[in-house]
């Protein structure tokens, strides 16, 4: 009976996710990248750039319903070692209402100088990013990216999910490195991932 009830607590749960992030896309379809949420199996792959014995914060872009935020978690990630930062007022408060101790803040990741505020020369161990970049012009992608890494130690990623079978932040030598990371068919939408990273001295 346990298992029984634990898997409808799991099914009910999902459908609300699934809700939420459909309203969400309703209102704001520009802020949500897809009209249902991440996969369980997509977020445990994003979650897994994340080194939990570096000691450093983490940085989570675009958490929407909290999935990737659960994931990054359960891979070791302490609560209060991890900073989320979400663009929707109403998807901000319920991460930070299913998930006590992150870092949730309310605001927009293409600024986050003014959205991390007193967080703002934080260095964090990497950067995993579910903002809809392909909603938004070449140019403010290749800002965000290079803002998102000068908040990393080189060589550590930002890693990017997307609906495109391109990156969706063109290579630039010099200033970052991009690499294929997985394409995981088992998302709605079928998801591609993306690492960018600094190299040497760039």
């Amino acid at each position: 009976m346990a298992s029984g009830s634990g898997l409808r607590k799991s099914l009910a749960m999902r459908f609300d996710d699934e809700l939420r992030f459909f309203k969400g896309w309703i209102d704001k379809p520009k802020a949500v990248g897809s009209i249902v949420p991440t996969s369980s199996i997509t977020a445990k792959r994003m979650a897994s750039v994340a080194n939990p014995a570096s000691g450093l914060p983490v940085l989570e872009l675009g958490p929407g319903t909290g999935v990737v935020t659960r994931a990054i978690l359960a891979r070791g990630i302490a609560p209060q070692n991890l900073y989320a930062v979400e663009y929707s007022a109403e998807f901000a408060e319920h991460v930070r209402r299913i998930y006590p101790g992150v870092n949730v803040i309310q605001g927009d990741a293409f600024d986050l100088d003014r959205t991390l505020g007193e967080f703002a020369n934080l260095k964090f161990d990497c950067a995993i990013s579910a903002v809809p970049l392909l909603n938004f012009p070449t140019s403010k992608r290749v800002d965000y990216i290079n803002g998102v890494l000068d908040r990393l130690p080189v060589g550590r990623p930002v890693i990017q999910i997307t609906y495109g079978p391109l990156s969706p932040v063109p290579a630039r030598r010099g200033e970052y490195t991009v690499e294929h990371f997985d394409f995981v068919i088992r998302n709605i939408p079928p998801a591609q991932l993306w690492i960018y990273r600094r190299v040497g001295n760039a």
